[in-house]
């Protein structure tokens, strides 16, 4: 169990896709606004979606790699005992449906005000759903309107979140809304930070969707400060190794103490043919190279100081390397150095 859970931070699959979210969030913070918020820009929501405790242990934990944000217990619970880090994400008070719908629509107004009170103090997030009914007389009615002095008399920040609609559409509209009605601060980079609300989008998130709203925000004048993704099922599990291509096979065999090159080369798919040989995998700052052990280049590399990348984690039950979560933290933003991401939607 121990190994199993030590293999969820070299993950194929949850881990890469977390990272680039970060790359994207990351170049239009610096863009138009903060990248102090980084670490929290994209939220865990998966565990519900997928199909263990274990799954959202190994996943989550992976996600926590690249952010402080989860409402994943057991990712959490698998930092404190495998990687060292005692309280490794967060999260903040937040209401879902079934809290706002039990009021009945009616009860709406009253649903939103109980929140604000029981969770709305000076510095506090309070994170609403908001799109139970109708988002826009949400927003501007009850919200901006009716609700609006509580807000601002909290201390709070009321993070509202919609849950519905096309991504991109519905975050430019309620950027625009709470714009209209608490208003917004041109920050230094020229660009507007609301007034006492932030937007979580928890919907339709993927790569592509976060890439697309960042860009129609700064579009239309709005900083990447304003909002926060939240993603669930296809962060954690709609995912698999073919994403990236990643495979593990065999490139060389030793019979009767000669090693021979081995690799499979299918007609019908040549992106499937696999290397051969023994080989190695070197690294130089942020640049990685695979190459033959036997490869004239090899000895070459090695004397213009490029080393060996792979190490050996867990060997006959026995863990060499004891990486706390915060070292692998560390490296993983490092490798961002070389990552310039174009997040502008096509359009």
């Amino acid at each position: 169990r121990d190994s199993s859970l030590r293999l969820s931070l070299v993950c194929p699959q949850v881990r890469p896709n977390s990272w680039m979210a970060r790359q994207l969030i990351r170049a239009s913070l610096e863009k138009t606004g903060d990248p102090a918020g980084l670490d929290f820009k994209l939220h865990d929501f998966g565990a519900r979606g997928v199909s263990s405790l274990e799954s959202a242990a190994i996943g989550g934990l992976a996600h926590l790699v690249n952010f402080k944000g989860t409402d994943t217990m057991s990712a959490l619970l698998a930092a404190r005992a495998y990687y060292h880090a005692p309280m490794a994400g967060s999260s903040v008070p937040a209401a879902e449906h079934a809290t706002i719908t039990s009021w009945g629509r009616d009860g709406e107004l009253d649903a939103y005000r109980n929140m604000l009170t029981r969770f709305g103090t000076p510095g506090a997030i309070v994170s609403v759903v908001s799109d139970s009914y109708d988002l826009q007389h949400a927003v501007v009615d009850l919200w901006g309107g009716e609700l609006k002095q509580a807000v601002i008399d909290s201390g709070a920040t009321l993070v509202i979140r919609p849950d519905s609609g096309d991504p991109t559409t519905i975050v430019l509209r309620v950027a625009q809304w709470v714009d209209q009605t608490f208003g917004s601060e041109q920050n230094a980079k020229g660009y507007k930070v609301l007034r006492h609300v932030r937007i979580l989008q928890g919907d339709g998130i993927t790569l592509s969707s976060i890439r697309n709203i960042l860009a129609a925000l700064e579009r239309n004048g709005f900083s990447a400060d304003n909002v926060v993704f939240g993603q669930g099922g296809a962060l954690l599990q709609v995912v698999n190794r073919d994403d990236q291509r990643m495979a593990q096979k065999a490139s060389a065999v030793n019979i009767d103490g000669e090693w021979r090159d081995i690799c499979k080369d299918p007609v019908t798919d040549p992106g499937k043919r696999s290397k051969a040989g023994r080989l190695h995998l070197l690294s130089h700052g942020a640049n990685f190279l695979t190459l033959r052990q036997d490869a004239p280049e090899y000895e070459t590399r090695l004397a213009e100081g490029w080393e060996p990348a792979l190490r050996t984690v867990f060997e006959d039950g026995a863990l060499l390397v004891d990486d706390t979560l915060a070292t692998i933290r560390e490296r993983a933003d490092a490798s961002a150095q070389v990552f310039e991401p174009a997040y502008h939607s096509a359009d």
